[in-house]
């Protein structure tokens, strides 16, 4: 059976809710997913889709519970074989250019791994959706035909 894995990069907690949601939809959808807040390369590995979402830390960081994934991704290198996914990208406008850095750096990492972007990357800004996990399990919706 396919899994679609959610893998969240998150500091404060937000982005965490909003995949929660997402999985909430997907399961009512009748479809098996499961959040990841503290993944490895086998969760990677074992979904057969995924939607990346994050919120952006520092100066467009992936935030510290996602950051050594990331990097083991980096390393390892797994080519995804042209396994579907999406990115949601939560980041606040008015840090300029490192505006979502974290939903960037990883939608294009995901490219270099051969993925198939179901989408573009989504970029939720704080200084304009108060929620964005209205926004973001919206737009979750719009992938089902390609996540199943």
């Amino acid at each position: 059976m396919s899994k679609i894995g959610i893998f969240v990069g998150s500091v404060y907690g937000n982005a965490q809710h909003v995949a929660e949601e997402v999985n909430t939809m997907l399961i009512a959808q009748g479809l098996t997913s499961e959040v990841f807040t503290d993944p490895t390369l086998n969760d990677f590995n074992q979904a057969s889709s995924m939607i990346f979402i994050s919120s952006t830390t520092g100066q467009g960081d992936i935030p510290p519970n996602l950051e050594f994934f990331i990097q083991d991704l980096r390393d390892e290198f797994p080519l995804m074989e042209q396994k579907s996914f999406a990115v949601a990208g939560l980041g606040d406008s008015s840090y300029g250019e490192t505006y979502c850095g974290a939903g960037r750096q990883i939608f294009e990492l995901l490219n270099e791994l051969q993925g198939k972007p179901i989408t573009e990357l989504l970029e939720i800004d704080a200084c304009e959706t108060l929620e964005p996990e209205a926004e973001v399990v919206a737009w979750a919706e719009t992938l089902l035909p390609a996540l199943t």
